[in-house]
């Protein structure tokens, strides 16, 4: 009998398990970019986002930060908490790329400080909109204190992954974040960090497109996206 298909998205397949309160996530290799007007399928991506999506997560643990991962159970599929998630993507950025320089005029690669913490809502049919935080209180996708904790969270796992990441040779200049709740009200990190949802620069390499090992090789047609992934999973699994 077919495995019941909670949720599909764009890169990943939720589906529940035998026990309750745990499903199993399934990372595709297919990528979007620009709201999914362009679609396409990077090789090997399910695995190697998978792989290191459990390997910063259960990091993240280990430093104290809360986050949905039990453990990873095939090479691109991990087993996680059931959590009632916010429809909100929360984005840090580290140094000026990507929209904020498009809608802003700061130059690329501006270091920012202190860095960003921003809140767009996750809603494919508007495109994700930029939140104001009036906004977000008219649309009351969370509390005031919820959104504390919301930003305090982020800025944490900024810390963290900007050492973790400093120690492999990468730059983290921005990421993308997803949370959730439990039964018991605790905001818990969920979704997945990887090359998908994190802008990442080698940190000893000037040239601005060899530098670049996400998914705007993808986005921006810079080839070599294999390739780029595959990098950033060797020096992550070092640490």
């Amino acid at each position: 009998m077919a495995t019941a298909i909670t949720y599909e998205g764009k890169a990943k397949i939720l589906t529940p398990t035998a026990e309750a309160g745990i499903f199993q996530v399934f990372f595709k290799d297919d990528a979007t970019a620009f709201n999914a007007q362009k679609r396409g399928q990077i090789r090997g991506k399910g695995e190697i986002n998978c792989t290191i999506s459990s390997h910063l997560l259960q990091f993240l643990q280990n430093q104290g930060i809360p986050t949905h991962f039990r453990r990873q159970i095939a090479p691109n599929v991990m087993e996680v908490q059931a959590l009632t998630m916010f429809a909100l993507e929360v984005v840090v950025r580290n140094q000026a790329a990507g929209s904020l320089c498009r809608e802003t005029g700061i130059p690329l690669g501006q270091e920012l400080t202190p860095p960003l913490v921003e809140f767009y809502y996750k809603n494919d049919r508007l495109g994700d909109p930029l939140l104001t935080p009036d906004r977000l209180r008219l649309l009351n996708l969370a509390t005031p204190e919820q959104v504390q904790t919301l930003v305090d969270l982020a800025q944490r796992v900024n810390g963290q992954l900007r050492c973790f990441f400093a120690e492999c040779g990468i730059l983290l200049i921005d990421f993308k974040l997803e949370f959730g709740w439990d039964d018991h009200g605790q905001v818990i990190l969920a979704d997945e960090i990887s090359p998908d949802t994190c802008r990442l620069w080698l940190a000893q390499e000037t040239d601005p497109v060899r530098r670049v090992v996400d998914k705007d090789r993808f986005r921006h047609d810079l080839g070599e996206v294999e390739s780029a992934y595959q990098l950033v999973l060797e020096r992550v699994l070092r640490q």
